[in-house]
């Protein structure tokens, strides 16, 4: 019998702290990001160091989430190619600079994890459980990684 999967959304709810809206900050590229969805949404705008430095500071990362959709970044005209790596890149700060979480993540074994959403098809599983689910992916990913250099 294989272990059902790890259904995570909200960062207040058991899981929550695979969530990028999860309070723990990391640095990265010389900077300090409150939370991993603050990086990743100001990715987007690292050709324009006003809109950068705003999402950096806001007080949440729904704030940070918001911020993008009230402003044009398609100047950034590779973002379909990049956002799998910027998004890898967050997360593996995230866990390799808080070894809490990091053993938090590990502690999953092999179960399947799963950003749990309706409301997003390509990060979540999307409103009928079949979408992409890249967050959940992108965090197994990270786990294979801490799993295979544990073992070196």
């Amino acid at each position: 019998m294989t272990n059902p999967p790890i259904y995570f959304y909200r960062p207040y709810e058991p899981f929550g702290e695979f969530s990028n809206f999860y309070s723990a900050p990391i640095e990265l590229d010389g900077t300090i990001w409150p939370t991993t969805e603050h990086y990743y949404q100001a990715q987007k705008f690292i050709w324009d160091k006003t809109h950068y430095e705003n999402i950096r500071q806001l007080e949440t990362p729904h704030e940070a989430f918001l911020y993008v959709r009230e402003h044009d970044f398609s100047q950034h005209t590779n973002w379909e190619q990049v956002k799998d790596e910027v998004m890898f890149k967050a997360c593996l700060a995230k866990f390799q600079q808080h070894s809490n979480l990091k053993e938090f993540l590990l502690s999953t074994g092999d179960r399947i994890l799963i950003e749990h959403t309706e409301k997003d098809s390509y990060w979540g599983d999307g409103p009928d459980g079949k979408g992409r689910n890249q967050l959940g992916i992108t965090l197994m990913k990270i786990r294979e990684y801490f799993k295979k250099s544990l073992e070196m």
